[in-house]
């Protein structure tokens, strides 16, 4: 019978910890790169803050603060992960290498951009199926936030309006950096 238990306990550790790398289970093209990166096995035991981006937005000028958050905290464990969307009113609409070009040369963006995807509900890239499982919600606009813990579950969504240095988002970064 203890055999049994032990096996049964086994069993369940495993299980769980399956389920919370499953999130982050995701292959990924860099963007304008042949490059591929496994999600979990590249930043699996980072904070993660994910954001649907575009160039043509109101809400474009957020890479500053997205870059600047990159900066600050990545020495801490935080990484932003940025996937370019057209998905909304085609403000996203260049090549892949174009969109590189203008995060780049416009705001000074070094943190993860990977391909393009679709993040709207059903349509959306089977990560942000799982991201909105998680949150309870799909990206309702550009620059949608989801801030990840170290071990691969959601912690919050922020909304499109939350800027990058909101206090409510550099308070849940911080706690989950330990900071």
């Amino acid at each position: 019978m203890r055999f049994l238990t032990g096996a049964i306990l086994i069993m369940a550790v495993s299980t769980s910890s399956a389920s919370e790398d499953a999130l982050l289970d995701q292959d990924f093209r860099r963007l304008a790169s042949d490059e591929v990166v496994n999600l979990a096995s590249e930043y699996g035991d980072k904070v993660l803050l994910i954001v649907n981006t575009a160039s043509k937005c109101g809400n474009t000028p957020q890479y500053d603060g997205l870059e600047k958050l990159y900066q600050e905290y990545g020495d801490k464990g935080l990484v932003v992960l940025g996937f370019p969307s057209n998905d909304f009113f085609g403000q996203e609409p260049g090549t892949e290498a174009e969109i590189q070009e203008f995060c780049r040369l416009t705001y000074k963006v070094k943190f993860p951009m990977f391909e393009k995807v679709n993040v709207k509900e059903g349509d959306a890239h089977p990560f942000y199926d799982a991201l909105a499982a998680a949150a309870g919600t799909y990206p309702t606009w550009n620059f949608h936030k989801y801030l990840v813990g170290r071990d691969g579950k959601v912690i919050r969504e922020f909304s499109p309006r939350t800027k990058p240095y909101d206090e409510k988002v550099v308070a849940e970064i911080e706690a989950a950096l330990g900071s």
